[in-house]
This record gives structure tokens, sequence and C-alpha cells, in this order.
């Protein structure tokens, strides 16, 4: 155990936090430890906030937990069996981290793997809400210098959002409608513009809805305000549990629906409707087949996330944050970053 300590986030019940002095992590076999850069607060770290969060009664999480899972660093130190070649570069990490050996994870489905450990989020794993972390060197993917800590910090993010996009199937002049203008929902509206999808967003806040005008999305709505207009493609980002049947009533017959929200709750769609309009319905779970993929657009500038970073703060504001302060001094966007690396100093993206 190494004597050296550094500071990190605990979640120690529902609202219970802390910020710790705890033993500095040590890189062993096929590991690596990273000085954490930047990290984003995503809706799963509020859901363990609250304790809501469905991983916690099914017994895959408990407290006291390490969050933080969107995160982008360099390599501090490296394990037995790694390539010391890794040393000082900077990467960001897969969430998900599977058992390896399952015939899933043969298959290179390691992201739904039964046994597969989620940093900050399941099985134990310690997140990155720390100024070092320690993961698989397997888990990382390298980033170019054209991609920084911000936006290393929203690959995993992006990740989702690109597989959602894709799963649309785009084609040029197809009409998209997104429900949630929150991070990922924005987010898939960007890569599907960038695809030459002319793009729809429904939301049910004045401000989140202004924020994507101003991101340049004129085309935004009220739940109850869409237009009559045949959607080909339509995402659910949201977490309301009524939005997925309200997907399926939108879009247009032979078009692609696509799940990425959860709600708290069980949602319903009627299936005789799902096959009657021939509609191709696709689930996404995790941002990990899409990652590469998200570092190379954010390199080439096919989409920009920036402007989704409202604010970026110290460790010592997390618990706030996670309570639903609103940083001082934040702009509009939806996503707030934390730099383990300040105090309580704060910085605007």
């Amino acid at each position: 155990m190494s004597s050296r300590s550094i500071r990190a986030f605990v979640l120690e019940g529902p609202g219970e936090y802390a910020v710790q002095d705890l033993p500095a992590p040590v890189a062993g076999p096929g590991e690596v430890v990273v000085d954490v850069e930047r990290v984003g607060v995503c809706g799963t770290d509020l859901e363990f906030f609250t304790g809501a969060m469905a991983y916690l009664h099914q017994g895959h999480s408990s407290y006291p937990m390490r969050l933080g899972h969107e995160w982008a660093g360099r390599v501090a130190a490296v394990g037995d069996g790694v390539d010391p070649a890794w040393l000082g570069r900077r990467a960001m990490g897969d969430t998900m981290l599977g058992c390896g050996t399952c015939r899933r994870c043969l298959r290179g489905h390691q992201h739904v793997c039964e046994k597969r450990r989620e940093v900050g989020i399941r099985g134990g794993q310690a997140g990155a809400l720390a100024e070092q972390l320690a993961v698989p060197v397997s888990s990382l993917h390298s980033l170019p210098d054209s991609v920084d800590a911000v936006l290393g910090a929203l690959v995993e993010p992006g990740g989702n959002a690109l597989r959602a996009a894709r799963a649309a199937a785009p084609q040029p002049g197809d009409r998209a409608l997104i429900l949630g203008p929150g991070t990922i929902g924005l987010l898939v509206a960007m890569f599907l513009g960038a695809a030459g999808a002319e793009i729809h967003l429904m939301g049910n806040t004045e401000s989140s809805l202004a924020f994507a005008r101003e991101l340049g999305f004129a085309r935004v709505w009220t739940e109850d305000s869409v237009p009559d207009l045949p959607f080909d493609a339509v995402v659910d980002a949201s977490n309301a549990a009524h939005l997925p049947e309200r997907a399926l009533e939108l879009v247009e017959p032979a078009g692609r629906l696509v799940y990425i929200g959860l709600a708290g709750e069980p949602s319903r769609i009627d299936t005789r409707t799902l096959a009657l309009k021939d509609v191709t319905a696709v689930g996404v779970l995790s941002a990990s087949p899409g990652l590469d993929a998200t570092i190379h657009a954010y390199a080439a500038k096919t989409v920009d996330p920036r402007p989704l970073v409202a604010a970026t703060i110290g460790l010592d504001e997390v618990g706030p944050v996670l309570a639903g302060e609103r940083p001082a001094g934040a702009g509009p966007g939806p996503k707030i970053h934390v730099d383990p690396r300040l105090g309580r100093a704060r910085t605007t993206p």
C-alpha cells in the first residue's frame, strides 16, 4: 500500500458525503494509475446521491462508494505486464470492465458482461472523483493533442450519444426528433446534425430549449407543441416514463426508434403499434463500442461539445452540486465538470 495519500470524494449514503484523504492507488498487474484532470458529473451520480439508483437495490453497488466515470487524465504509473510507453500518455477510460472470459466478452460485448464492474458505479470499482484513479490498461483510450481534458471527459457521454445517433441510421434529409435536451440528447442532436439530418428537439423547460437554440437548433418544442410532421427517427434521451410510448406514436412508419434514456419506473409501449408501423427499435447501453469514433469526431471537430460544460469545480463543491446547487457563475450548459486538482477554486470551462 502506498504511503502517499490523495483527496477523493466519497459518497457514504444517500445525501451523505465527504472529501477524504485516502491511500494513493497502486497499479496492480495489468493496471495503470492515472492523474485525473477532469471528471464529468452525470445523472447516474445524482441517482446514487439520492439513493434511487437501481444497482443499489439489486446488490450491484453499495455505500460507501467513489463516484465518477466520465474522466480524462494522464498515466502516472504502470503495473506489471503494462507497456511502459503508457507512462505520461493522455487517456480516457471505458466505464465498463468485463470479466474477459465469458461468452459476451469473447464476442466483443464486454459492456454487457454479467460480471462486469463499472468505474464509479458497479462492483466496488473506485471512480474518478479523486486526484488519482487505478484502472485496467485494457480500458484506456489514448487522446490526441487536439482532444484536451475538457473534451476527453466528454468522450464517455459522447460515445453513448454517437451510438444512439448511429442506431437512428440517418440519411441526408431525414427528420429526427430527440426527446430530452440534456447532455446526451444534445450530443445526439450534434451527431445527427453532422450526418445531415433535420434536427428537432423536445423538452419541458424554457431554459433547456433556449440553450438548444443557442447551440443553433432552431426547431425546439414542448411536448404540446411538437409539429405534425413525419419523423424518420425518434430518440428518447429523457428520464420520463411516458415518453417511450410517445416516441412510438411520433415516429414515422418504417422509421427508427432509439431508447437511451432511463426512467425511474417502468415504461410501457404497445408492441402492436411497433409491429403495425414496422418500426425498428434499438436500446443503447454504454459508450464502449463508440469511444474511439467519438475521440476521432472530437479531434476532427465534426462536433463541438464544449458549450455543454457550464462550470468546472473542485472536489469540495461536488456534494452541493449533487444536492442541486448551481455553481455561482455557471453558464447555461447542462454539464458540470470537476478538476480534482482544484481546491475550492472554480474556473469557467
